[in-house]
């Protein structure tokens, strides 16, 4: 196996550009030029799970949304929700259960429209070869003005309203164990109500976007980088979509219900995680299925898959719109995470609006608890999927374990294949131009990755590709960035 191997002409994508954090892409050729092996590499070491042991309790949701400076918030509430049951208070005031909502609805309404605007309307704007000098955010402010405008002004108020519910833009500190720290202001309230309208209106302009794009190209978009999978999130006890809580849901390709309604403090029942040797990612799957066949979506497409209904109207509306171009099925297309993605972002704002209008937020009672626990297991959905925070704490308030399930690690698998089928589709055979290796970035950033949860690079981010002979030469390098 080795012999063959360093037979292999290797083609590197380092690091992978447009996605919050830093991986590689190694792609093996044979001798006939066809892709043997396609592999995402995340190469960052994330040890959270380690720096925390030995700190109070109390710090933990602090200390781990240092994870991300792109989604802090998501890491920052799975936390409190674990802590909120370690002090029995996970039965929150309504006060304090509407400002984390709101903090969580502001995160991903920020997020969604970042990525949205920011990473991927290049490509979907551009075409997947377009001449790299304009494939950028900064060709999208050039040719589509408004458009980036618009993107910018939304994550902007997303941003505002996780300032306001959470103290800052990053790294905020409005969560903690048993409740908040702080309620909403009227003055803060009136001044989010004042653009509410105009950020509804964008967001439906988006979804049209997004819907469009999608129906428009379906020929194309339907073999890129899909197939069948499984999918997970957290699910109302009703069945409606639930980006704060619920319990979990797993359904098959087809739809049929694999597990429901589990109560995640349950999850290592249902859940167990393969370590690989090329990868600090972890592999997920569901135990019931194994590893060869457990393992499973989770993000946008997974939540808008599992659940029965979305409880505001007009992403409602949407979704049946999006259920309806696969017979209501779920949908396995990769490229479908951008429209469910916006779909999501039309919820946000709608439920963003509904708890600005509620008196509940102007409460005074902020904090519970109740009796103490030492383990417990908080979990959220963030922007790129389920989040699963499990900590265990001794009678010195000292966590002595912690194990992170972050959204991008439950989607490890399927990433990996979408790169495989997209190099294997369009890699194979032919001369190899930046365009097509850009075929490969598209199909990782429909998943929103946060690669190891890393913080978001700034600058310029390089890309060197190297093909190498079967004896290890160095025939080219071709470099952008």
């Amino acid at each position: 196996m080795v012999a063959a191997t360093e037979r292999m002409q290797r083609i590197v994508i380092e690091p992978v550009t447009r996605v919050e954090g830093h991986g590689k892409v190694t792609i093996l050729l044979d001798e006939r030029k066809q892709v043997r092996q396609a592999r995402l590499h995340v190469v960052e070491f994330r040890g959270f799970e380690r720096f925390i042991q030995g700190r109070p309790f109390w710090e933990v949701p602090v200390l781990v949304q240092r994870l991300c400076g792109i989604c802090p918030v998501s890491h920052h509430l799975a936390a409190a929700k674990a802590m909120d049951r370690i002090v029995g208070g996970e039965n929150l005031t309504p006060t304090a259960e509407k400002m984390r909502r709101l903090m969580h609805y502001g995160q991903f309404f920020q997020s969604h429209a970042l990525h949205f605007f920011h990473l991927c309307s290049p490509d979907l704007l551009f075409g997947f070869d377009a001449d790299v000098a304009i494939r950028n955010v900064i060709g999208v402010a050039a040719k589509f003005p408004n458009l980036a405008v618009q993107g910018v002004m939304m994550r902007k108020y997303g941003q505002e309203i996780i300032k306001a519910t959470a103290g800052k833009k990053i790294h905020g500190t409005g969560a903690i164990p048993g409740g908040i720290n702080k309620n909403l202001s009227i003055a803060e309230r009136d001044g989010f109500l004042k653009d509410i309208e105009q950020m509804v209106q964008w967001s439906r302009e988006a979804v049209k976007i997004a819907k469009d794009y999608t129906v428009t190209n379906l020929k194309k978009v339907a073999p890129f980088g899909s197939f069948d999978s499984n999918h997970l999130s957290l699910i109302r006890q009703d069945g409606a979509m639930d980006l704060y809580h619920g319990n979990l849901r797993a359904i098959d390709p087809l739809g049929k219900k694999i597990f429901d309604q589990v109560d995640y403090q349950k999850y290592t029942d249902y859940i167990a995680e393969e370590v690989r040797s090329w990868s600090y990612m972890k592999f997920p799957f569901i135990k019931s299925l194994g590893p060869e066949k457990g393992w499973y979506r989770v993000g946008p497409l997974a939540r808008v898959n599992t659940a029965d209904f979305i409880d505001t109207p007009e992403a409602e509306a949407a979704r049946k719109e999006f259920m309806a171009v696969t017979d209501n099925k779920p949908n396995n297309l990769t490229m479908a995470y951008h429209w469910s993605r916006m779909i999501e972002l039309l919820h946000s704002i709608e439920k963003i609006e509904a708890l600005l209008h509620d008196k509940d937020l102007q409460g005074t009672d902020l904090v519970t608890k109740g009796q103490r626990r030492d383990e417990a297991v908080g979990l959220i959905e963030a922007p790129r999927g389920t989040l699963f925070h499990h900590y265990r704490v001794n009678d010195k308030d000292q966590v002595v374990m912690a194990n992170l399930i972050v959204s991008t690690t439950n989607n490890n698998e399927p990433m990996n294949r979408a790169v495989e089928k997209v190099a294997k589709d369009h890699l194979s055979g032919v001369t190899i131009t930046e365009g097509l290796l850009n075929h490969i970035e598209v199909a990782i950033r429909a998943y929103d990755p946060c690669l190891s949860c890393a913080t978001h690079a700034l600058g310029q981010m390089p890309l060197t590709v190297e093909l190498v002979d079967h004896e290890g030469k160095l025939l080219d390098t071709k470099s952008k960035g």
